[in-house]
């Protein structure tokens, strides 16, 4: 039985194997009395050892209840350079109690990519898409950036360079780094509109250095509406750019976009900021299948989306810390945000009726009223002049 310290060891190892491993981690596994790791991880290992050697099975989810079983015993875990960069080591260790595991990593693969290509770590955008989409690299696709993607397979990185060509983006520069910092390490390039390798090796990264005529997605809020599918009910750029600026996003935030229609507005929130969270709640079924098309394609799968009536699904989810009801607001609706704490509010109306409701409510609950007329320039007749959209309200407040 292991001592009162640590039971768990978890062991980055790279492409070197037991040559690139440092004394303590030698000795963890030396003295183990079971090594878990995948095939290729254990392969590395030298022949001889009195530990039980365990296959990791697939999918990984279910290793950890056969790891949870040797608690008390002392256990390696092997996974791949820095478990905790992009790796499998805080899938486990949210299981666990601190002073339950001690780790000893390796370098990483994104760390020696970036190493071989001479690029400052702190100025790239790292991307593990083992098991994300490729969309999930839309918002970074910009000339001048600079994307390090750990990949699953070779399969993957061909549908990498075909998605890019797809975006407008098939100049890009790929250098595909296979198996670094091992013997059957190789670094090659190419544009993506060009890669037809059938060889490439796991483990795999690319470098993309984006090119080409693709379309650059802002990072300004207020993004033009054609960035999103929808059928007419779409809460329109200038009128999203002051919706956004009154939310006032912040890191870790979650947002409840009520009536989400072609989830615009949730997906411009979590476009702010990486760490944003969002449910859209929506009636009408075509609408939420629109709304996730949209998501999907912008690379943003942390969109959750509701279908039914909101008042009935508020309670059934986490609190928010902003809420945005782009129409269709009612004294219930209103009635029951008012019961969650620490709250922010923005909500819309074009309609007499829901105008006069805010109005009733900026007097009761205070907060900021604010009607955004807008006009565009249209043609008349052989000149131009202003064609007036409907005024909107705008109710801001906090609770």
């Amino acid at each position: 039985m292991a001592d009162s310290g640590p039971w768990l060891t978890i062991v980055g190892i790279g492409e070197d194997g037991w040559d690139g491993l440092t004394a303590p981690a030698r000795a963890a596994i030396e003295a183990a009395d079971s090594v878990m790791g995948a095939p290729r991880h254990l392969s590395l290992l030298p022949k001889a050892g009195r530990a039980e050697r365990i296959v990791w099975p697939v999918p990984f989810a279910e290793g950890v209840p056969l790891l949870l079983e040797r608690r008390g015993e002392r256990v390696v875990m092997l996974a791949s350079g820095d478990p905790f960069w992009f790796g499998a080591g805080s899938v486990v260790t949210r299981h666990l109690e601190p002073g339950e595991w001690v780790a000893y990593s390796a370098p990483s693969t994104l760390s020696l990519a970036a190493a071989r290509l001479g690029w400052p770590v702190e100025t790239i955008h790292s991307v593990g898409l083992h098991a994300r989409p490729v969309e999930t690299l839309r918002p970074l696709l910009a000339p001048g950036q600079r994307i390090l993607a750990l990949m699953r397979d070779g399969a993957s990185v061909t549908g990498l360079a075909a998605w890019l060509t797809e975006q407008g983006f098939g100049d890009s520069a790929l250098t595909v780094l296979e198996a670094l910092g091992g013997p059957r390490e190789r670094v090659r390039g190419c544009t993506a509109n060009a890669l037809d390798w059938t060889d490439i090796a796991h483990p795999v990264a690319v470098a993309i250095e984006p090119a080409g005529a693709g379309r650059v997605l802002p990072c300004a809020s207020g993004l033009d509406d054609d960035w999103f599918a929808h059928d007419g009910q779409i809460t329109k750029r200038p009128v999203r750019a002051l919706a956004l600026s009154a939310l006032a996003p912040c890191s870790g935030e979650l947002l409840w976009d009520i009536g989400t229609g072609s989830g615009s507005v949730a997906i411009e929130w979590l476009l702010s900021d990486a760490t944003t969270r969002a449910i859209g709640f929506e009636r009408d079924p075509d609408r939420l299948a629109r709304a996730a098309d949209n998501a999907a394609r912008l690379g943003l799968t942390r969109l959750e989306l509701v279908e039914g009536d909101a008042v009935t699904e508020l309670a059934q989810r986490p609190h928010p810390d902003a809420v945005f009801v782009g129409g269709g607001l009612s004294r219930p609706l209103v009635e029951a945000l008012r019961t969650l704490p620490h709250c922010r509010l923005v909500a819309h109306a074009v309609t007499l009726e829901t105008e006069a409701l805010l109005a009733e409510c900026h007097a009761r609950y205070g907060g900021e009223l604010l009607r955004i007329e807008l006009a565009r320039a249209r043609p008349l007749g052989t000149k131009r002049g202003w064609k007036a959209s409907y005024p909107i309200v705008q109710w801001r407040v906090a609770w």
